[in-house]
């Protein structure tokens, strides 16, 4: 393993210096910034507001309902006329105004109201928890973008490590064609690979240049492009086990777990908001009443009960459909639930592999930068060909490679199995 670290540190040493107009991000600053400043995470808060206002419109239906109305009256003749006498008319309501004010307060409505407002807390409780969930996916795609371009990052490394191997290879060959000691044939096999290299380079600085432009847009950043601060680790990472936790016990920390259990109870206030629709409603109210159309003013004070009874061909049937979709949710909870601890196992899973694929590509490392080191020595001494050299050095920038995405997927793969097990 000291030899992995050795090629590590010294590929780490020829990193690309960033743009001056890149800013570098830590990924906890890309996190924070993209849960702040993410299109995702403002339309699910903006969510989260419109459930809670819902949930203060809801409560509301507690108060009384007062109305008022107001009317004024001018016309050309009374509208209102009578003969009191031969040749004698008497005629009202020509003009005047108007004013009546009421209130009603509903003592009983089916449970319509109070269910109604369970109903509506349930919304507010539904809302954090997909702003929850919006939170794990934006963590998880900031974590994607970031590693990649760690990923590309290291790639780009050991491109240049191996640019400057076969750099000091040509120059070797060529003196040796010019000397006579071989032939013109090995020069050109390394220039070919310098070309390939070449274009391997161009191809990677693009795809990094547009990951970076994704994870600029992704967080928020004022930047059009940014720069990342961690790197592919010369240490291998710590085994997974500390992580690994009972699932059956997790599973009622997980938003997903948590939204099927608020289906239920939105199904089962649903269903009684169905059969309360078709009660009896009772409700109490005052008004005041003023107007002078018959030439004097007139006051009235009032009060009232009013008692109302639907009656409905549809009631049974929307209570039963209520009654269907509440034993939907239950079975989507039971059938959920089963998923969820699949998806727990599956996450663990995927994990432990992402390690062993760790160890497996360190360990290929290590053997690959052994076997480039003795075909170097067998090609000096005349033993080994130039292709056997080329084709050691493509298997050590392989491994490299295989292990910087083994790394990436690791930490990935660490985070969904948290998100999994509802951390």
């Amino acid at each position: 393993m000291n030899t992995i670290k050795i090629i590590l540190l010294s590929v780490c040493c020829a990193a690309v210096v960033p743009a001056a107009a890149q800013r570098v991000y830590t990924l906890d600053e890309c996190r924070e910034m993209a849960l702040r400043e993410n299109a995702r995470m403002k339309i699910s808060r903006g969510d989260l507001s419109a459930a809670e206002q819902e949930k203060k419109e809801a409560f509301t239906n507690f108060l009384p309902e007062v109305s008022a109305t107001g009317i004024g009256l001018k016309a050309d003749d009374g509208l209102l006329q009578m003969e009191v006498a031969p040749g004698q008319r008497m005629k009202l309501v020509e003009d005047g105004l108007g004013i009546g004010v009421t209130a009603t307060l509903p003592i009983y409505a089916g449970g319509m109201v109070y269910n109604g407002n369970k109903l509506a807390k349930i919304g507010v409780e539904v809302g954090e928890l997909k702003l929850r969930q919006t939170e794990n996916e934006v963590r998880l795609t900031v974590e994607q973008y970031y590693w990649q371009i760690v990923v590309l990052e290291a790639k780009l490394r050991t491109v240049e490590a191996v640019e400057r191997q076969l750099a000091r290879i040509a120059e070797d060959v060529a003196a040796a064609v010019e000397a006579g000691v071989t032939n013109r044939n090995d020069l050109l096999q390394v220039n070919l690979r310098k070309n390939d290299m070449r274009s391997t380079r161009m191809d990677l600085d693009n795809t990094l240049a547009l990951c970076k432009m994704m994870l600029a847009q992704f967080i928020g950043a004022e930047q059009s492009a940014v720069d990342v601060a961690s790197s592919i680790g010369d240490e291998l990472p710590a085994a997974p086990g500390y992580l690994r936790t009972d699932h059956d016990a997790a599973l009622g920390q997980t938003p997903e777990y948590q939204l099927l259990n608020k289906n239920v109870e939105a199904g089962r206030l649903q269903k009684r908001m169905a059969l309360g629709e078709h009660l009896p409603k009772v409700a109490v109210g005052g008004g005041y009443l003023y107007n002078d159309f018959m030439g004097f003013s007139q006051n009235r004070f009032l009060g009232f009960v009013s008692v109302s009874v639907p009656i409905s061909w549809k009631a049974p049937h929307s209570v039963r459909k209520q009654r269907y979709r509440y034993r939907n949710a239950l079975t989507q909870l039971d059938d959920g639930s089963e998923q969820l601890v699949i998806r727990m196992q599956k996450a663990w899973n995927d994990l432990e592999n992402a390690y062993q694929q760790i160890l497996i590509a360190a360990n290929s490392i290590e053997q690959s930068t052994e076997n480039l080191r003795l075909n170097e020595d067998y090609y000096n001494a005349g033993t080994s060909t130039m292709s056997d050299l080329l084709d050691a050095q493509t298997l050590f920038r392989q491994s490299r490679d295989r292990y910087a995405e083994a790394w990436s997927q690791y930490e990935i793969k660490k985070t969904e199995y948290l998100q999994a097990t509802g951390r």
